[in-house]
């Protein structure tokens, strides 16, 4: 993972405040990787983004301070709160920021009484409130989360989402206004992801086999991903591709089921677990693969493993769920599955695998991913961010 350098491209113009969750360093996840990829790419639109996050001193060391942990991640929630309002304020009243930015109404809470009168922007990632149902969290839970995120979002002077399918969460859900909202797709580092040596080399270097079609999926486990249907899916496509390996990559709440599911289902051999892959793993690791599969369920708003995928030259498969297939159906419609089931997601590896699908080449992929550079995606949000300036004034 590359520092983020501190001196920007072009004069600085517009001071944020970045609130986000987990810093990649410390977690997983998309959120993660957006939130990394935003704050090291807005200097070059004449944008400084100080940012606050629950985690390490990773994120300080890697940021050079501009990012900090403003409480560790298993500290008591009313204190993460509490230190949460008290960095913010210090940055709000010390007239440090023009902008506040969020990118997790939970650490947006603690100020939404200066929401009301400080122009912010909310990046809307996905309903957490919605989120939690899908994995069997309290009802009783998920409102309370629904109601503060409710408390966030209608303060914002504009909202960015990732797809139009988040537009409609937004807008039926939560009661926000169409006109607040803006869609900008997710990015990707083009250049991180392009390694110069060969699928074989790539095998070589993370010790996978050479003799065997490999599909990869990386993905946090939790239920929503979908990694069930993919596992089931394994002991119909195991039968006609004998020889396949599917690899899922992550780690999560359900690590354990999937592993008991793999076994009891007789799949060793042809489904293994990695683990968490390490982010300096990760551009090998889609090189490697003769295509990846996001198997999502529900409530996922872009995908940015499709773009990463892409960017190394790797096909990839993805369900019609959300904003999944923005990203594919215009130049590869046949890689999105026709649903979410085990059989469908079976029949059309099935079919890819043998050869009966055309799979875009390397250069195609590339060529597509390279629409959503992040340079691109932090000029369109700054756009926003400018918009939402001069409404809240």
């Amino acid at each position: 993972m590359p520092e983020i350098e501190s001196s920007p491209t072009v004069p600085l113009s517009l001071r944020t405040l970045q609130i986000g969750d987990d810093w990649i360093g410390d977690q997983e996840g998309g959120l993660a990787r957006y939130y990394y990829e935003l704050i090291r790419h807005l200097p070059g639109t004449g944008t400084s983004a100080k940012g606050l996050v629950v985690g390490t001193e990773k994120a300080a060391l890697a940021t050079g301070g501009q990012t900090v942990a403003f409480s560790d991640v298993d500290s008591p929630m009313l204190k993460r709160l509490r230190l949460g309002r008290k960095a913010a304020i210090r940055e709000i009243d010390g007239k440090r920021i023009d902008l506040v930015v969020s990118h997790f109404a939970l650490y947006a809470l603690p100020i939404a009484d200066r929401l009301r009168s400080f122009p912010n922007v909310t990046h809307f990632h996905g309903p957490w409130a919605a989120e939690s149902v899908m994995e069997r969290s309290t009802g009783l839970r998920s409102r309370l989360k629904a109601t503060l995120e409710k408390t966030v979002y209608r303060r914002a002077d504009r909202l960015i989402v990732l797809s139009k399918s988040f537009e409609s969460e937004l807008v039926k859900n939560y009661g926000v206004v169409e006109e607040r909202i803006r869609v900008v797709p997710g990015g990707v580092d083009s250049e991180r992801f392009n390694l110069a040596g060969s699928r074989a080399d790539a095998r070589r270097s993370l010790n996978w086999p050479l003799d065997r079609p490999i599909v990869l999926s990386v993905r946090r486990q939790v239920r929503r991903m979908g990694l069930e249907s993919l596992i089931d899916a394994a002991t119909r496509i195991v039968k006609v591709h004998p020889t396949v390996l599917i690899l899922l990559g992550g780690s999560g709440p359900i690590t354990g089921e999937l592993a008991a599911r793999i076994q009891e289902l007789g799949l060793t051999d042809s489904v293994r677990q990695l683990g968490r892959v390490p982010d300096s793993d990760l551009p090998t690791a889609y090189r490697a693969a003769d295509m990846t599969v996001v198997p999502s369920t529900g409530l996922e708003g872009f995908g940015l493993i499709t773009l990463e995928s892409l960017a190394a030259g790797t096909p990839v498969f993805v369900t019609p769920v959300g904003g999944l297939a923005d990203a594919v159906t215009p130049f590869a419609p046949q890689c999105v599955f026709a649903g979410t089931g085990s059989e469908v997601i079976a029949s059309t590896l099935c079919e890819a695998l043998g050869g009966a699908i055309p799979m875009p080449t390397e250069a195609e992929c590339r060529r597509h991913a390279e629409k959503y550079s992040w340079g691109v995606i932090a000029a369109k949000v700054r756009s926003i961010y400018d918009e939402a300036l001069a409404r809240g004034r």
